[in-house]
Formats: C-alpha cells, structure tokens, sequence
C-alpha cells in the first residue's frame, strides 16, 4: 500500500504528465494546421517553428517524471542483477542520490537562466514569444523528477536497511 509520499508524487506527476501530454497534442494540431494551411491555403501557421519549439519543451521535461515514476524510461541492469540484494540497493541509492543531485543543479540553473532571459528580455525568433516563461516552467518540470528520485533514494535505504536475504 503506498504512503502518502507515493501518492503525492503519484498525483504530482499525473499533473505534469497531463501537462506534457496537452503539449504534444498541441504539437499534433500545429502540425496538422501547418501542412493543411501551407497546402491548401498556401498560408502556414505564422510563427509555427517557434511554438512548436517551445511545445516540445513542455512535452518533454513535464512528461519525463511521470515515465521515472512508473518506470518507463531505458534502463541498462546487466551488472546490477547480479549483485546480492544489498549491494543491489545501495547501487540504486547512490545511483537516485546522484540523479538527485543532477537534476536539483539543473533546476537551479533553469531558474538562472530564466532570470537572464527575463532581464534581457529575450523572445522566439519569428513569433516574438517571450522565452523566459519556458525556462521557468522547464525549472518547474524538475520539482516532480526531484520528488520521484528522493522515493527511489528512500526506497533503496529502506531496502538496504531490510534484513531478510
């Protein structure tokens, strides 16, 4: 039965994968509407490129800790399924501390990065979209991949730290 922890992250990645999801069906219509007006009416989306640039931004970081938390991304466990259960364990531990550690570090260097492309006010190149925002909520995106590699470090403790073989 999961904690409420578990379903916490649970909820907040649902969150931001519905997110991610809305982002790439948006990608999907742009397209649609691109080709069709490019083709039909020859008068593309004005501006496509750019939102659809900043679409797969979203699509990608909100998307990303919900696949982490039900464990959908590519993992390489040639060497780890051989080890003991233990070793096991405090592989995957330092493996999430690690991870943790990275993406706290990319978060804090999106909202850096924000605050300069706020300050200089910096915006897409054919639709004059203002980048800033993106930056922020890509910084935001790391607050649920944070929160599920914090679960996988506690659950690598608690797995470590269990007695039975």
């Amino acid at each position: 039965m999961p904690g409420k922890f578990e379903r916490l992250n649970a909820a907040v990645c649902g969150g931001a994968e519905a997110l991610g999801v809305a982002a790439a069906v948006f990608m999907i219509a742009l397209t649609c509407a691109d080709v069709l007006g490019a083709k039909l009416f020859r008068s593309p989306v004005p501006g496509s490129l750019d939102m659809m640039m900043l679409a797969q931004l979203v699509a990608v970081t909100f998307a990303a800790a919900g696949a982490l938390l039900q464990r959908r991304h590519i993992a390489v466990d040639f060497f780890a399924e051989r080890l003991p259960r233990r070793a096991r364990a405090v592989l995957n531990g330092a493996v999430s501390l690690a991870c943790l550690a990275l993406f706290a570090v990319v978060a804090w260097r999106l909202l850096a990065h924000g605050v300069e492309l706020q300050k200089s006010r910096e915006v897409t190149a054919t639709a004059a979209i203002p980048l800033a925002p993106f930056a922020y909520a890509a910084a935001l995106a790391m607050v649920p991949m944070c929160l599920v590699l914090a679960q996988h470090l506690l659950g690598s403790l608690a797995e470590a730290r269990r007695d039975e073989p």
